[in-house]
């Protein structure tokens, strides 16, 4: 159901409105410098307090009561808008957050959602409902999906998305400004989410060759990977880096920046093979990245501008591990 607020908008922004809104960068010219700031991190000196929150039983309990009304008026995610999870409680939470992902390192983990005890429904709801106090939501594909199901579903196919597989998944940002992950069930082992500071691994491309540096803020090929429409090329054109004089964003996929070589006629350059092996090698120095395991009731949240993410490989039990995903803009 596509319902809109009073205004005459959907209270969350549709798969193409957000991918434009990320990805509208300003842009004034390649670094000159080292970048320093916030952002610029390496997870070897990154204190687990920086980015750590726990939930109150006050929080706790507002959320769950919020979510419980909105069960009984019927409402589907859809149709919440922020308006619904108007609670005082968490606003000293949502402006530290803003301010860790849109100023500081990037990146959030919020602990202590009773998850098991509340259902899949109610841990839903509250996560949607904490997500329109962050930001505004969207979707994560044409199908307009509004949370995705991060789970191993055995598919075997060359086109999968990782995501729906136990694989290993190599460094990317997602087409949102925040990507947000809730564990309803951690694995049986393995799994960690892997991050690295994007800008940080400028940083060290641009101490080894600062030629090759700048050719990250030109375009590079993407694969489409199947989603592309009828007579149209299976591939877009992506920028990876942006530069306002300040502030560095980057979005990034090594998949699908390695993967447009299987199409017809398209070849890597000796450049963009570099830069891939590059990103790849840097971010998993185990001085650059930081892995987090998640425990059940955890929500982690990251900006896609300055923070690339991946994931280890895992294993399941007798139960499986189910991660609820969230898109967000930040108006």
């Amino acid at each position: 159901m596509n319902s809109v607020t009073a205004g005459g908008q959907l209270p969350y922004r549709d798969f193409i409105a957000q991918g434009l809104h990320y990805l509208t960068r300003t842009h004034s010219g390649v670094p000159t410098a080292e970048i320093i700031s916030s952002a610029n991190w390496k997870g070897a000196a990154l204190s687990p307090d920086q980015i750590t929150w726990r939930f109150t039983a006050k929080q706790i309990a507002a959320l769950e009561q919020r979510a419980e009304e909105i069960q009984l008026e019927g409402k589907s995610i859809a149709e919440v808008a922020a308006s619904d999870f108007d609670i005082p409680a968490l606003a000293g939470f949502i402006r530290d957050w803003r301010q860790a992902l849109t100023d500081g390192a990037g990146v959030v983990l919020a602990k202590g959602l009773p998850v098991h005890s509340w259902g899949k429904r109610t841990a839903s709801l509250v996560y949607w409902g904490i997500g329109h106090l962050l930001g505004k939501p969207g979707a994560q594909n044409p199908q307009q999906e509004l949370l995705g199901h991060v789970k191993d579903y055995r598919e075997h196919h060359p086109e999968v998305r990782l995501y729906r597989t136990n694989a290993h998944i190599r460094f990317h940002c997602d087409p949102a400004d925040v990507v947000g992950l809730l564990c309803l069930q951690p694995s049986a082992s393995g799994g960690a989410s892997r991050i690295a500071s994007s800008v940080a691994i400028f940083n060290e491309i641009r101490r080894r060759d600062p030629q090759l540096a700048a050719r990250l803020f030109k375009p590079f090929r993407m694969d489409r990977r199947g989603e592309e429409t009828p007579g149209s090329r299976p591939w877009d054109l992506i920028t990876p880096s942006c530069f306002d004089g300040a502030t560095l964003r980057t979005f990034w996929h090594t998949d699908y920046f390695e993967s447009v070589a299987r199409h017809q006629d398209v070849e890597l350059t000796r450049e963009e093979s570099t830069l891939i092996e590059w990103f790849e090698e840097i971010g998993n120095d185990p001085a650059f990245r930081l892995d987090m395991d998640f425990e059940a009731g955890d929500i982690q949240l990251i900006s896609n501008h300055s923070i690339v993410h991946g994931r280890t490989a895992y294993t399941d039990n007798d139960t499986s591990r189910h991660l609820l995903r969230l898109w967000l803009s930040l108006e």
